[in-house]
C-alpha cells in the first residue's frame, strides 16, 4: 500500500489533486483506518484555521500612525 504524505492529504482536502491521485487516496481511505484518522486530524485543523481571526496590537497601529505623521512632516 502506498504511503501518502500530509502534503498529499492536504492537497486532497483542498481538491488540488489530480483525478488519478484523488481516486487512489479515496481507495486507500476505504481500507486504511490510520489514514482516515490522519485525514480527520488535518480536516479539523483546516476548519480551525478558517475560524482564526487576527488583528494587530493597538501599540503597533499607533506606532505606524506616529511614523506616518512624522514622515509626512518631513516631506512637507
Amino acid at each position: 500500500m502506498h504511503k501518502y504524505s500530509p502534503e498529499d492529504l492536504i492537497s486532497y482536502l483542498y481538491k488540488e489533486t489530480s483525478a488519478e491521485l484523488t481516486i487512489a487516496i479515496e481507495k486507500a481511505l476505504e481500507q486504511d483506518w490510520s489514514l482516515r484518522e490522519k485525514l480527520a486530524v488535518l480536516k479539523t485543523s483546516m476548519n480551525r484555521l478558517d475560524s482564526i481571526s487576527a488583528s494587530p496590537r493597538t501599540e503597533t497601529v499607533l506606532n505606524i500612525l506616529k511614523y506616518a505623521a512624522a514622515t509626512q512632516k518631513v516631506s512637507s
